[in-house]
């Protein structure tokens, strides 16, 4: 068994658990409004524009060779993403500056500021973690949940979903990447370290989406 197997076997029940978030489960099978989709978008802004400094972060803080160069390449392919998303909230009809200048929900910063603590205080393996979570579930729910707006309330010319569309392809190049990139992790304490935080992202990532969902159910009660 690789790494990479062992990762996926031993992130599994968590992996079940993002994906039986129940906004997530109704958003890729029936779509959802555009207010929500306006909210992720807003989430999503304010956690990507971390990709770059964390992977920066975690690139000053190893003396890995392999890894380090493997991190200036995710640098230099995940650079300015924030900028797709504040377009897709232009076509959306969304105040995009107001989100640039504003803060995420709770659960948003906490998973932010839990990037940081970990690279800094725990591993700057830690970082692997969070691209397993967040790169695997785009390859598996990007596309599929851009079809699924696109259906509900695409734009001409599906403008608005520039992030979705360009991370489900992306991404699966990004995955292989990755795999290659752990599997040559022999250290026992080094593959701990990533299976450890990727279940803690898993739970922190999917917080974003509960309280997604808890804010729209507060909204149709209203």
């Amino acid at each position: 068994m690789t790494f990479h197997d062992r990762l996926l076997r031993e992130t599994a029940a968590e992996r079940d658990r993002f994906l039986a978030i129940p906004l997530i489960e109704h958003a890729v099978r029936a779509g959802g409004s555009r207010g929500l989709y306006l909210a992720f978008l807003t989430e999503a802004y304010h956690h990507v524009k971390h990709t770059f400094p964390l992977l920066a972060l975690a690139a000053s803080r190893t003396t890995d060779a392999r890894y380090q160069d493997a991190l200036v390449t995710y640098m230099a392919e995940e650079r300015g993403h924030e900028a797709w998303i504040l377009d897709d909230i232009r076509a959306m009809g969304g105040d995009a500056e107001a989100v640039r200048r504003g803060t995420p929900g709770p659960a948003c910063r906490v998973m932010v500021a839990f990037s940081y603590f970990a690279i800094e205080h725990a591993s700057p393996y830690a970082m692997l973690g969070s691209v397993h979570v967040l790169e695997g579930m785009s390859v598996l729910l990007a596309e599929r949940l851009a079809d699924t707006l696109t259906r509900t309330f695409g734009a001409p010319g599906e403008a608005g979903f520039a992030y979705l569309r360009s991370h489900g392809g992306l991404d699966k190049e990004h995955v292989a990447f990755f795999r290659s990139l752990v599997d040559g992790f022999d250290a026992p304490e080094v593959q701990d370290i990533i299976i450890d935080h990727a279940k803690m992202f898993y739970r922190l990532y999917g917080d974003i989406f509960r309280d997604l969902g808890s804010q729209a159910e507060l909204s149709h009660a209203a």
